[in-house]
């Protein structure tokens, strides 16, 4: 499974065209998915015919697109162009019960606590943060595998991006069930961090 940050396909570009999962250059992706049989999760706006869009989770595998989570928690500009989510999800995969958050959602006690009871293995989200709020991105992720007693993985943008982030804070990092740093990539763009869960 590879995660990506907050809004990865388009920028934390609050402006950007929705992405339709029909889109055609999606199948890239899928593609890519297929050849090294694993899924993605990547960020993007995504339009919802009854409402405003909101800011997903597209769970991109050999089998196609499907959006996998809607952050429920919008910060910022967020709520004047998109509309919140509904509620902590978790998925199947590989046996894996995998629960899911985007960026501010990774603060809020009520989303973990209630991620925690979706009985998840795993928590991934995608995010966009500044460097000086690195120290808040390793507390709520520590926060957050104690809380599950589930390993986290955090895919941090890093680079420039839209929203007044010239600078990110990059450092996406995979953390055990008991809050340790297994792993971390630095703040440049391109750094992956990866680990073998079992």
């Amino acid at each position: 499974m590879i995660v990506f940050p907050e809004l990865s396909l388009t920028g934390y570009e609050l402006d950007a065209e929705p992405v339709s999962r029909d889109d055609q250059v999606l199948m890239t992706i899928v593609e890519a998915c297929a050849e090294a049989n694993s899924v993605a999760l990547v960020g993007a706006p995504v339009a919802d015919i009854d409402s405003r869009p909101h800011i997903c989770t597209l769970q991109i595998g050999p089998d196609g697109i499907d959006v996998a989570y809607r952050k429920c928690y919008l910060g910022g500009e967020e709520p004047a162009r998109f509309a919140p989510g509904t509620g902590p999800v978790a998925f199947e995969l590989d046996g894996w019960r995998i629960g899911l958050g985007i960026c501010k959602d990774t603060g809020v006690e009520q989303h973990i606590l209630a991620t925690a009871a979706l009985d998840v293995d795993l928590y991934a989200a995608g995010l966009v943060h500044l460097p000086s709020e690195l120290d808040m991105q390793e507390n709520r992720a520590i926060r957050i595998a104690r809380a599950c007693a589930a390993y986290v993985a955090f895919a941090s943008f890093a680079g420039p991006t839209g929203g007044g982030f010239d600078h990110t804070a990059g450092v996406s990092s995979i953390w055990t069930t008991h809050g340790n740093a297994i792993t971390r990539a630095g703040s440049q763009p391109g750094e992956l961090a990866r680990a073998t869960l079992s």
